[in-house]
């Protein structure tokens, strides 16, 4: 009633900020009460197996109509309702055991006691209520939770985390946090730390960054081993012995190994809502003498606070900017003010393509920069774009380049400021950049000891530069919550108790039991680890090695990937080598140049399969065994792909005129399955000019694979119909024309200037 009173006032004075604030609470309040029972699927109950009824030799045979009608009178009787209560048995729970219940007592072999009961009840020669033990005994042998809710509830008590971390507690641990914005130094200052210690731990939120400390480590004579998800490089190759110190992406770091300096980089994504739980877990468990913690000044009263629970302080070492950012008075408004240094950040591919094209249409080289490129291809298009000696001088990046590359950016302007963004229910939403991402991402222009000794920073639409200027002059909100995760280890407490719940009910379980402070801790988002839970579900596979494949990194939006994590997982389960022969077969080996935009996000998908079979290998030796020979694949499909990026507008045009090379035979069956009972398209090259064939013109498999990845919109689609029309009608025309030399060479330069008006669609 208090939160209805609380919602009339909000409507009535218009309270915007606390009306969503209210909103908030409404939707934790009902996370929070949701009743477990309705996450419980019940268990068959069998009848017994002997082949005797005693029960019908002492008694009788029973009526099923009468057994059926004193059951109904036992269902609505409120004395019955109000003592199951008593035994935990909520509403739902009581009309499931009842359905149950009556299914059991309707076979014609009954235990012997429950049986004379009845007979006794029907006879009317005892009460109705004498079956309430035989009831409140079927519940628990349905709902097993009923038996154990206070053992899974002390499982799921994640009040304490600090506590879960015996070595780091063992230890009088030292605590400094270097907070400052982006290039400040506070990295360079805590690795000077890592550097000159006698054993160290970086901890890095990407792969790239873990292997930049793990490359200049080694350079400057500190022997350093390199761990991620996907490899392991030792410093020492021949001796394959481990170093003293070790580079690291968040989630690999050791939480058994005790080092004298342990760098935790980018602390802020504690907040992170799917992988937050990782930094929780290395900031109180990393068992180092010294802890240099690296990140926003958001991050620091939760990280004290977070402390503050294992009794340990923290020394602050803040930093200032090195570098100028200022601020342009005015927005770029056209493409064509670019200029060299500067960076495009745009929020998709479609945006990142578009500004590509229209760049290098100027006569402008340009790098290309995002998120689902591998870290080989990253590397070589910044280095491309730092080389002050190359041509390209122009950066089209996503957000990707808030956090490990090193750029030499002098300006950085926001295609927009919207981005997409997947809310709690898993359902895409478009909003404004936040404070953080905004500062994290212009961050970047004006890098310490460049040519771009000042960075500025503005945005290509005149509308979004007031907003721009709000977000920089605002500090970052305030981290309230850091996230957890349930380990291995509670869940397979959770199955022992509840063997015939799946993993993903086991999950679901699990978070609607857990006890947690929620002023400080939040459970991450786990809707990715029940989507690869329920994917495997039909897949025999013991518990842990169930939990391991379902933590796998992948993303659950390319069908390819999905598709190849449920075979590995099969291949797994009927325990067979998923050997390297077996794996090319799957991929579609050779490859070649991709030279369709297609093909590129094709080859950029096996890339992401590769990383899945090493990631895999890495915990399940024995039956994925080729991880040095698909590494080697890898390196080979990296340089595939960069090519592929370096000729991307190529790419764009061939996969609007329907060109391909026909590369790979996995490229074709990928097309085919996504859009099934087309008919297959020829694809050739002219020596004239690009031929444009019907695939695209009829709305072929082609156009339905570029408008389904959002790299082709139907507005393109029609201007590019219209530009193929008029050719056609160009050659009929020419076709009646008597064919001199002269003639010939002008349809051959009309072919070109199509092409070229094809490139500069939009």
């Amino acid at each position: 009633m208090l939160l209805h009173g609380i919602m009339k006032y909000l409507m009535k004075h218009n309270v915007y900020s606390l009306h969503m604030n209210y909103q908030r609470i409404l939707i934790r309040q009902k996370k929070t009460i949701a009743p477990i029972s309705q996450l419980m699927v019940p268990v068959p109950v069998k009848s017994v197996l002997d082949t005797s009824n005693v029960g019908a030799e002492l008694t009788g045979k029973l009526n099923k109509e009468d057994v059926m009608k004193w059951l109904a009178k036992f269902y609505q009787r409120r004395e019955i309702k109000a003592a199951v209560v008593e035994n935990g048995i909520d509403n739902y729970i009581y009309h499931q055991t009842y359905l149950s219940f009556r299914k059991f007592c309707l076979d014609d072999k009954l235990p012997v006691d429950l049986h004379v009961t009845f007979s006794d009840i029907i006879a009317e020669a005892c009460h109705l209520d004498s079956l309430l033990p035989y009831f409140i005994r079927h519940a628990k042998q349905a709902f097993p939770h009923l038996e154990c809710i206070d053992d899974l509830k002390k499982i799921s008590d994640l009040r304490l985390p600090a506590n879960w971390y015996p070595e780091a507690r063992a230890l009088t641990r030292k605590i400094v946090f270097h907070s400052g914005p982006t290039n400040s130094g506070k990295t360079f200052h805590a690795l000077e730390r890592f550097f000159n210690s006698k054993s160290g731990v970086y901890c890095g939120p990407l792969k790239l960054l873990a292997s930049e400390v793990y490359y200049k480590s080694n350079q400057r004579g500190v022997p350093c081993d390199l761990v991620t998800g996907e490899e392991r490089n030792f410093a020492s190759v021949n001796s394959k012995s481990p170093s003293s110190h070790v580079s690291c992406t968040v989630e690999m770091v050791s939480v058994n190994t005790p080092y004298e300096v342990a760098v935790i980089d980018e602390i802020q994504m504690l907040k992170d809502p799917s992988r937050g739980w990782a930094w929780t877990r290395a900031l109180l468990g990393v068992a180092a003498e010294e802890v240099h913690v690296c990140g926003e000044a958001a991050a620091i009263d939760v990280v004290k606070e977070i402390l503050m629970s294992a009794s340990e302080e923290i020394e602050m070492r803040r930093y200032k900017r090195l570098t100028e950012l200022i601020i342009e008075d005015a927005s770029l408004g056209s493409l064509d003010k670019i200029r060299p240094g500067d960076c495009l950040v745009c929020f998709n591919k479609q945006d990142i393509f578009w500004s590509m094209r229209q760049i290098e249409a100027m006569g402008i080289e340009c790098a290309v920069i995002y998120g689902s490129l591998p870290p080989g291809t990253k590397l070589a298009q910044a280095k491309k774009f730092n080389d002050p000696d190359h041509p390209c001088k122009v950066l089209v990046a996503t957000d990707a380049i808030g956090m490990g590359l090193n750029l030499n950016i002098g300006r950085v302007i926001f295609n927009s400021l919207i981005k997409p963004t997947t809310n709690e229910k898993g359902e895409k939403e478009m909003d404004t950049i936040s404070t953080s991402q905004a500062l994290q991402i212009a961050g970047r222009a004006g890098r310490y000891g460049t040519q771009f000794s000042i960075g500025y920073v503005t945005t290509l639409k005149s509308e979004d530069l007031p907003t721009l200027k709000r977000l920089l002059s605002q500090h970052p909100e305030p981290i309230n919550q850091v996230g957890l995760h349930p380990t291995a280890e509670q869940i397979e407490l959770y199955a022992y108790h509840l063997p015939h719940a799946n993993l993903s009910n086991l999950i679901d379980i699990f978070v609607n039991l857990s006890t947690l402070d929620d002023s400080l801790y939040f459970i991450c988002n786990i809707n990715d680890f029940k989507f690869l839970a329920d994917m495997i579900q039909h897949v025999p596979l013991p518990l842990r090695a169930r939990y391991v494949f379902c933590c796998a990194p992948i993303n659950k939006k390319i069908p390819f990937v999905c598709s190849m994590f449920l075979k590995f997982a099969r291949q797994y389960s009927r325990n067979e080598v998923l050997s390297f022969d077996w794996l090319g077969r799957q991929i579609g080996l050779p490859f070649s140049c991709p030279n369709t935009l297609l093909e590129l996000v094709h080859l950029e998908s096996v890339f992401d399969v590769l990383d899945l079979y090493l990631w895999l290998s890495y915990r399940f030796q024995d039956l994925f065994p080729d991880a040095c020979l698909v590494r080697d694949m890898q390196k080979e499909l990296d340089c595939l792909i960069q090519t592929g990026v370096a000729q991307l507008t190529r790419l764009l045009i061939n996969s609007e005129t329907g060109v391909s090379s026909g590369t790979s035979k996995a490229v074709e069956a990928e097309e085919n399955r996504h859009v099934p009972n087309l008919k297959k398209t020829p694809y050739f090259h002219s020596h004239d000019a690009i031929t444009v064939v019907n695939s695209i013109t009829s709305h072929g498999r082609i156009a339905d694979r570029l408008l389904s990845e959002g790299l082709l919109t139907p507005k393109l689609l029609e201007d590019l119909k219209k530009e193929w029309q008029c050719e056609k009608d160009n050659e009929s025309a020419q076709a009646s024309v008597s064919t001199n030399p002269i003639t010939t060479k002008r349809s051959k330069n009309d072919k070109f200037k199509v092409v070229k008006r094809i490139n500069r669609l939009r």
